[in-house]
């Protein structure tokens, strides 16, 4: 086989179209959906109605658009029809996965009503696991699980289903014990995720890093590695977003190429950015900055952030340096220091090129933080 290059045609194509769109969450999330089936539940409580329903019929069409199969489940036959604009299939003969299939083939979405003796959530983990879906999102109150201090739980992984499944768990009113009995089912039977949300909140949860309920996967979201090239758009997304909210200094494009190159990222299975960070090198002084550092607002106090550090440290000490250190303007980012085991440093404690093009002003603002490595 022989393949030609042309590089006169490839430099005359139009520059217009070589630009590339900036990075959008939502298309992101769309492409991880497009060509795959997910399951939405229409969970009795809270019920459907008002702008609650305009948002799912939107997110529905939105999906339908963008190639996803959608699968909806409930009780209300009439309701499940008129979302999904299909006829609803019945789940109880032998053949139905195949009817399902057949009639995936024709329409974006279908509706599937469960047997009244058969609860909701059992319902949705059988079907769920008899289709081998990729997601499943239950719309309801239920299973939006809150942190004792009243903050939402964004992410719950296999290990801790087990503890919340247990008799003694919580007295959190959304912790449901069936429906988190199923959902862990449904993981372990390996549906890569669920999602639990309030219906007016649909959109936020599938097509934001934010999100808007509970994330259910088989694995801690804690996988930190250093960042691919096709990651650096997100990843600038997120250094923007540090900017914006505070946690994070002004940085030139040429000081973001520099930390997308020395970056790296906390993972949600495996691909979705829950945090980043970098570690910038000071060769002469065996000194490393570490720089950018931050976790999305929805998993603050999930353990990101200390995640992202010690990773910093662990390739800092690979590389052998002296110590690192990292410069804030944020209260709440130096009491993250502290708790790490950094000391304050004055700037002259750290190397002279940090310092380079800084206004004394700017510099005025800044508390430094040092970790000795020994």
């Amino acid at each position: 086989m022989h393949l030609s290059f042309n590089p006169p045609q490839s430099r005359a194509m139009d520059s217009n179209a070589q630009k590339r769109a900036p990075f959008s969450e939502r298309e992101f999330y769309l492409a991880e959906f497009r060509g795959r089936t997910l399951a939405v539940v229409l969970s009795e409580e809270p019920s459907l109605a008002g702008e609650d329903r305009r948002v799912v019929e939107r997110v529905l069409a939105d999906l339908a658009a963008n190639g996803t199969r959608v699968i909806i489940l409930g009780r209300d036959p009439d309701l499940v029809t008129q979302l999904s604009g299909s006829a609803v299939l019945e789940t109880l003969s032998s053949g139905w996965v195949g009817a399902a299939w057949r009639h995936l083939q024709k329409h974006a979405a279908i509706g599937l009503v469960g047997a009244p003796e058969e609860s909701l959530p059992k319902f949705c983990s059988r079907v769920a696991l008899e289709l081998k879906l990729a997601k499943l999102v239950w719309l309801g109150s239920l299973g939006v699980l809150s942190m004792p201090e009243g903050r939402r739980r964004s992410l719950v992984d296999l290990d801790d289903l087990a503890e919340l499944c247990s008799p003694s768990a919580n007295d959190d009113p959304a912790a449901d014990p069936e429906l988190l009995r199923e959902i862990q089912r449904m993981i372990a039977g390996g549906v890569a995720s669920v999602s639990a949300c309030l219906p007016g909140a649909l959109a936020d949860e599938l097509f934001t890093y934010v999100g808007s309920g509970t994330f259910y996967s088989p694995e801690g979201y804690t996988q930190v590695r250093t960042l691919a090239l096709d990651e650096f758009d997100a990843a600038e997304n997120l250094i923007q977003r540090g900017i914006e909210e505070g946690y994070l200094l002004f940085r030139s494009e040429d000081e973001i190429e520099i930390a997308l190159t020395n970056g790296f990222g906390a993972f949600v299975e495996g691909r979705y950015l829950a945090g980043i960070g970098a570690l910038l090198p000071y060769p002469e002084d065996r000194a490393g900055e570490i720089a950018s550092l931050y976790a999305l607002t929805r998993f603050l106090g999930e353990g990101v952030g200390a995640h992202l550090l010690r990773f910093a440290v662990a390739s800092a000490k690979e590389q052998g340096m002296r110590y690192v250190f990292a410069c804030t303007t944020s209260s709440r980012v130096e009491e993250f220091f502290q708790r790490e085991g950094f000391r304050v440093a004055s700037p002259g404690e750290l190397p002279e090129g940090k310092w380079n093009g800084y206004s004394a002003d700017r510099l005025a603002e800044l508390r430094c933080f040092k970790l000795d490595l020994g």
